[in-house]
Formats: structure tokens, sequence, C-alpha cells
């Protein structure tokens, strides 16, 4: 068994968000390129919560790029697994935000560099020395990148790591919602922990009541031992072994936009796991978790971008205890 000296690997995109930072003279809408990526920004929060962490995937060899590679080791993310191609662009996309902070994307991505990995291109050793591996549903939109996390999922699984999948659904990214379901489904086969919204699990089960479509799930997919859900401003909720958590949001006055809000909640909630062990949860530990998770999710809307802007532990906690 390899030594478990990396906390988490997470693999799939990882690409520049385009965000609107005001207007030129012109009366043109500025665009900020922000380092951003799901996977990424999962990371991105364990980082500054003191956990060790590696990226798997590819960028373009371009400005982009090199700005990406840049911006982990800036953060403390390894780039052991970090690829470069050299024919397809580093993928961009254009987050429009709405007056509520709600976001609306835009893709530069067919094809764009993170959807070129292949499954030779997945490095083994960082996933067999890793605690927790996590992924999400847009590294299987496309056949290589497809094929290159179910073969680390198979590496996960025989190096005994804990799994934690986020749907993450993004429907200008697929073919269909039939080819996204399939692939969510997949994942959620694969996987111990799963961080889902609202609207996705209404989306998957067909079922609006949480409660019901969470009892679904766990029917569906018995291997899944722990889901969140989370909800916006409703907060969040926690169901593992019949036990059932909910923990209300911390409201923002300051809030810029929504984007890493779910990302944030999600690491912070797997370095929750990683403090007490999957099979050693209760009540009273998931609540904590839970709280911290939006107070860290919470914060992250008052800023532009996440990955490079993630909130530290003591940010957080001074959050948590003006609730107390």
């Amino acid at each position: 068994m390899v030594e478990k000296t990396i906390d988490v690997t997470a693999l799939g995109e990882l690409l520049i968000d385009f965000t609107e930072n005001g207007m030129s003279p012109q009366g043109n809408p500025l665009m900020e390129a922000n380092p951003g990526g799901a996977p990424c920004n999962v990371l991105a929060i364990l980082t500054r919560l003191g956990r060790k962490t590696a990226f798997i995937g590819k960028v373009g060899d371009d400005m982009f790029g090199n700005q990406l590679a840049d911006t982990l080791v800036e953060v403390g993310i390894s780039t052991a697994g970090l690829v470069k191609d050299k024919k397809v662009h580093t993928t961009l996309a254009f987050v429009h935000t709405f007056p509520d902070g709600d976001r609306d994307f835009s893709f530069y991505r067919n094809p764009g560099a993170d959807v070129m990995l292949t499954k030779d291109e997945v490095n083994e050793e960082l996933i067999r020395a890793s605690r927790v591996f996590h992924f999400g549903s847009l590294s299987m939109t496309h056949t290589d990148c497809c094929e290159a996390t179910k073969a680390a999922l198979e590496i996960a699984r025989d190096a005994g790591c804990i799994i934690t999948f986020d749907p993450n659904l993004r429907e200008p990214l697929w073919e269909t919602l039939d080819d996204a379901k399939e692939a969510i489904a997949y994942g959620m086969s694969c996987c111990d922990v799963m961080k889902i919204s609202d609207n996705e699990i209404i989306w998957f089960t067909g079922i609006e009541d949480f409660d019901a479509g969470v009892a679904k799930l766990f029917e569906m997919y018995p291997n899944i031992k722990l889901i969140l859900l989370s909800m916006g401003r409703d907060g969040s909720s926690a169901y593992m072994d019949g036990i059932k958590v909910t923990v209300p949001p911390f409201l923002q006055e300051n809030t810029i936009e929504t984007t890493g809000a779910g990302d944030t909640f999600c690491g912070s909630v797997i370095n929750g796991i990683l403090n007490y062990g999957l099979d050693n949860l209760d009540e009273k530990k998931l609540r904590g978790i839970l709280t911290f998770a939006n107070a860290g999710a919470s914060l992250i809307t008052t800023r532009k971008g996440a990955l490079r802007v993630m909130p530290g532990r003591e940010e957080i906690e001074e959050l948590v205890k003006s609730r107390a």
C-alpha cells in the first residue's frame, strides 16, 4: 500500500473565468481573467485550510495555461498532474452576473484543453498517495476525458481513497441532457460522498421534495454514504445513516457573485471528513461541518473569482462565532 502523503487529489477542468468588472469609458464591459474550474476551487479552499492537495488535468500551452499553472503554484496546489496541450487552447468561460449574484455562463470549449486529457496522462501515483479523490461531471463530456476520469476512478477505488463527487451540471456543455444524466449517474455509482444542489437533485430525480429525492438516490446508489444538499439561501443539509442535519446560511449584504460558493462549501465539507473520518460522523459533527462550510461559502460570495481568494480558517471561524 502506497503511503498517503496527499490529502486530496482532484481531476477535472481548470479554466479562465472572464468575469465582469465594470465598464470602459466607451461603454464596453470590462472582463477580468480569473483562474477557475470547480475541482481546483475545491482544492484551493482545502489548501487554505492546511491540506496537501494535487490536481490532475490539462490546459493549453498558451498564455492562459501558463497563468493557470502559475496560479496553482501560487496557492499551493501540486501541479505534478497538470499537462499542457500544444495544439488545443485553454478553456475559457465568460460569466454574466445578475443583480442577485446568480450567474450565466458562455463557454469556449469545443474543444478546450481540459477535455483533451487522456487516460494515459492520468498521474496514477498522485491518486494512490491520496486520502480523498474528488471529481465532477464536466470531465465526462467528451470521450478522451471521460475515459481518463473512469481510469482515475478505478485507481482511486483500488487505492482505498474516499471518493467525493459534485455533479456540477452545466447544461450548455452537454450534447443532450440525457448524456449529462448518464454521466452523472455513473459518477453517483462510483462515489462515497456526493455534494448536489437543490436544482440538480430535482432535475435528476424528478422529485421536488428534497427528503424524498435524497431517499431515492440512496436507494439507487447504495454505495453512497453521505449526501450533502446545498440550497443557496436556504442553507444546506447532510444525510447519512438515517440522520438529517440542516443548517441555515450566513446571508451576506455584501454579496457580489456566487461563483465558487458551492465549491467552497464542498471543499470545506471534505476538510471536515478528513478531520473526523467518514465512518466516525454523527449529528453533532455533521452540524459543525455544515456550519463551517456555509460560512466559507458565504465569504467567497463577497469577492470576485474564487481560486485565488479563498477565505482562511480564522476568517471562517470568526463568521461562525458571530452567530453564536
